[in-house]
């Protein structure tokens, strides 16, 4: 009966309105999933991209493909029926970037409407995404900020009645970016970190936490280590990866090192019944393990818009498939906007103290997940940890990566458009990527005694074995 009452409330839409000074203003919009909890739940989120270039690296200057005639209202029409008749309910994030907010010609003046009108039925999310991803790897920070203020301005302007999006994707973001879109701009959840990414699209950005966090101010990779470096905006992944395939580096070994759920690297590479095994496989270590060891489960996804057309049709029957596998398998799974869901862990984390995150997952033997190894993860805002080992010889494993976040960090100086910044990764003492003589793993005794310390601080059983 409670399930029934939730849905139906789910679908009632309250208009608040207000007297102020003799005005009426629509103060909000409320729904039943506003006041969501994160604690106890499964969440999937979904992004999708809108763009006219490939990489926007500033306001006139593009590098990569032109993606105009993948952009048709056409195409964003079968993207959201495929979501809807996957998970009938769920609300997804729209982000425009800035050619896309702008270009007037009749596609883009279509699809603006058309994503506005499904703001309006499915209470779907619209927001922007600087540079078409990767912008502070080409565009200085002052000028990302302009980007932000301006664009956002002109999706208030679109949407109207007093509309501000709960987030915005950034793809990369550096941390001065995030400060002024929670200082300046009041929205405090951002995609601006996409997690072990290395030597593999148009920018580096390992290091990283996998799941929420609030950023230091020193770099957008380093989770906050007390107030006077902390940043009020919830930094997010861009989309969930395989952990194993993830330690590697770009395409090392013929391998894809992003593949997960996106659908470049699992269907459109493996086809569909094989890469529909790596994406639910993915999936289950996030809302059966991971939910069981971190008290939630989480796993984000982003279709840049133009998947549609570039990709075979069978691919985007795979997004509906993969979304009814999730609905039948975890019926208390919800499918939220990335703002509702950076907000919600907000509400319950006001900082980073008590973060600790812990992942296991053993190879699929797709690709690059090799079958017989086992990855362990250990995530807080001291440091992250990665054991590797191959579980079918009951190995002890050994450490693959140690980044430690209580040392000093720095990001790089801002690049332009002609000299860009490729790198904004966070590496000092182990990475998992393994591209440095003092990456090669080693065992948990061969690290110094203070090292040691400071990881039996958070996990004393590791040395109980």
């Amino acid at each position: 009966m409670n399930d029934l009452i939730n849905r139906k409330a789910h679908r009632i839409i309250t208009f608040l309105t207000v007297m102020i000074s003799g005005s009426v203003l629509i103060a909000a919009e409320l729904t039943a999933n506003d006041m969501f909890k994160v604690k106890g739940g499964r969440f999937l989120t979904l992004n999708t991209v809108i763009r006219v270039n490939q990489i926007e690296a500033a306001r006139d200057v593009n590098k990569g493909s032109d993606e105009v005639g993948d952009h048709t209202p056409e195409t964003v029409a079968a993207f959201r029926d495929a979501v809807t008749k996957g998970f009938p309910g769920a609300r997804i994030t729209w982000a425009f970037s800035w050619l896309a907010l702008h270009d007037e010609r009749a596609n883009y003046a279509a699809i603006r409407k058309q994503v506005v009108g499904y703001h309006r039925t499915y209470g779907d999310e619209i927001t922007f995404i600087p540079g078409g991803y990767f912008a502070p790897m080409y565009s200085p920070r002052v000028q990302v900020n302009k980007d932000i203020k301006e664009a956002l301005q002109i999706i208030r302007d679109m949407v109207g009645d007093g509309y501000k999006p709960k987030s915005i994707v950034g793809g990369f973001l550096a941390a001065e970016n995030m400060r002024y879109l929670a200082e300046e701009e009041g929205i405090h959840v951002c995609q601006g970190t996409i997690w072990s990414q290395y030597g593999i699209d148009n920018g580096d950005g390992d290091g990283s936490i996998s799941y929420p966090y609030y950023p230091s101010r020193e770099h957008g990779c380093k989770p906050a280590q007390g107030r006077a470096d902390f940043i009020d905006c919830v930094n997010l992944d861009g989309w969930t990866c395989d952990f194993l395939c993830a330690r590697r580096c770009g395409f090392e070994g013929g391998f894809n090192s992003r593949l997960g759920v996106g659908p470049i690297e699992s269907y459109g590479t493996y086809g569909a019944e094989k890469g529909m095994a790596e994406v639910m496989a993915v999936t289950a270590n996030h809302f059966d393990d991971a939910y069981k060891h971190n008290g939630f489960g989480w796993v984000t996804n982003c279709w840049e818009i133009c998947m549609v057309k570039q990709l075979k049709p069978e691919v985007l029957e795979c997004l509906t498939q993969w979304l009814r596998n999730v609905h039948q398998r975890w019926p208390d799974a919800r499918v939220v906007t990335q703002g509702e869901f950076g907000e919600a862990w907000r509400r319950e984390h006001p900082d980073n103290q008590g973060l600790d995150y812990r992942f296991v997952q053993r190879g699929t033997g797709i690709g690059g997940s090799d079958k017989n190894l086992e990855i362990r993860w250990f995530m807080n805002t001291d440091f992250r940890l990665a054991i590797l080992r191959d579980w079918q010889k009951d190995e002890p494993g050994k450490i693959i990566d140690f980044t430690r976040y209580d040392l000093p960090a720095h990001e790089p100086a801002d690049p332009t458009p002609d000299k860009p910044t490729r790198n904004w990764s966070l590496i000092n003492r182990i990475n998992q990527k393994h591209q440095r003589p003092e990456d090669a793993p080693v065992a948990l005794p061969a690290l110094t005694q203070e090292e040691q310390s400071l990881i039996r601080k958070h996990y004393p059983e590791l040395f109980n074995k």
